[in-house]
């Protein structure tokens, strides 16, 4: 096709060559390079994000256990598995040690609240139903869900809970069936759930009764971009919105994105973003920015996060099959995108001679898309020889 844009450029940024590089134009997924970015130069990348239990204990001698999420989407049903990142945190886990807390304040029944409030009503893009048919690929953000939302009532859940290569339909109640969830779990524990799970507030200056711990953000961010999950993209917005107390919508978190990038001297001449990931038509880019991103990648204690987490062709993420078979394998990390309409690809090169280069190309409506992908296969997997 006509539409297209790349760059190529040096370790230090320099672009060595391009084609219509300042054109802005739809990213697709590589858009969501721009909002790792942002997110690892702002929020603790070391840091976890915490579901909790809390207890309250009311006048007429009613005990009701309060479910609270700070964003955990990859909670899992069952016991903590330190081993992964989706259900490093369990759902099982938390439900045993609120039982012990319960029973050794001699309670077994309770009623259950959960506390989703944290990312206020506005979490869906507008316009993302376009691209989200079935709702298979994005489910609004929220404090907690199980396995990102998946379902699994159409498809046979993978034995590894890493294995985000299927797309079930998402559920629309993530937070609500986790609490439903928790509640099934706090029975197996014994403890009986008298009513709920009904939405309401968890208790202010008070104690959790537990809590479990996500994988740290550093890891949670490369299940992210791996997989390129357009909803934990989003997450991953709104708590950098709200750590720069920005706001808390879709518009502030893709503000929040841009004004970082601003700050740290990217060129965002043209960006438009309707989301944090790329699925929703309205977002342009021009392969400036996508390059400049990833020479900041490439600068140490920058945005480490954002660097290690993108995929590996020939090892892991969605471009595993992308660009390289042998002796290339592990030399490159990118993001890549893929629309009806979009294919695009974006991210660094070690070259075999020594050094590193960094290259985005973006193809609009190209004539074959399955050819324009082969293109830029083969374009990519020469760099690594220069």
């Amino acid at each position: 096709g006509k539409s297209f844009s790349l760059a190529i450029a040096d370790g230090k940024g320099n672009i060595v060559a391009e084609h219509d590089a300042m054109i802005p134009r739809q990213p697709a997924s590589t858009l969501k390079t721009l909002t790792a970015f942002a997110a690892a130069t702002t929020l603790d990348m070391g840091s976890t994000l915490d579901t909790k239990t809390y207890l309250i204990q009311g006048d007429d001698n009613r005990k009701t256990v309060v479910l609270q999420g700070e964003g955990d989407m990859l909670l899992s049903d069952g016991e903590s598995d330190p081993s992964h990142i989706n259900g490093h945190a369990g759902l099982g886990t938390l439900a045993q040690r609120t039982a012990e807390a319960l029973k050794q304040r001699g309670i077994t029944q309770v009623d259950l609240l959960y506390d989703d409030s944290l990312f206020g009503q506005d979490r869906t893009p507008a316009g993302v139903t376009e691209n989200n048919a079935e709702h298979r690929y994005y489910t609004a953000i929220s404090t907690m869900a199980v396995d990102g939302g998946r379902t699994w009532t159409d498809m046979v859940k993978p034995a590894n809970p890493d294995d985000s290569s299927q797309y079930p339909v998402l559920s629309q109640q993530p937070a609500l069936d986790a609490a439903t969830t928790f509640a099934k779990r706090l029975a197996d524990n014994g403890i009986t759930v008298t009513s709920g799970p009904t939405a309401g507030a968890a208790p202010s200056g008070t104690s959790a009764l537990a809590s479990v711990s996500s994988a740290p953000l550093n890891e949670v961010m490369a299940f992210m971009l791996r997989h390129s999950d357009n909803t934990l993209a989003q997450l991953f917005g709104r708590l950098t919105a709200l750590k720069r107390q920005a706001g808390n919508s879709i518009k502030t978190d893709t503000q929040a994105v841009a004004d970082t990038l601003a700050e740290q001297g990217i060129d965002t001449s043209g960006l438009q973003m309707a989301d944090c990931s790329g699925l929703t038509p309205g977002s342009k880019v021009s392969v400036t920015t996508l390059i400049e991103v990833q020479e900041r990648n490439l600068a140490a204690g920058i945005a480490t996060a954002a660097a290690e987490g993108l995929s590996i062709p020939g090892l892991v993420g969605t471009a595993r099959n992308r660009i390289v078979t042998g002796p290339d394998n592990g030399l490159f990390r990118v993001k890549t995108g893929s629309l009806d309409a979009v294919t695009s690809l974006a991210g660094n090169v070690s070259r075999v001679k020594g050094g590193v280069l960094s290259f985005a190309v973006i193809v609009n409506d190209p004539e074959n898309q399955w050819s324009a992908i082969k293109a830029i296969n083969v374009m990519a997997a020469k760099l690594a020889k220069l």
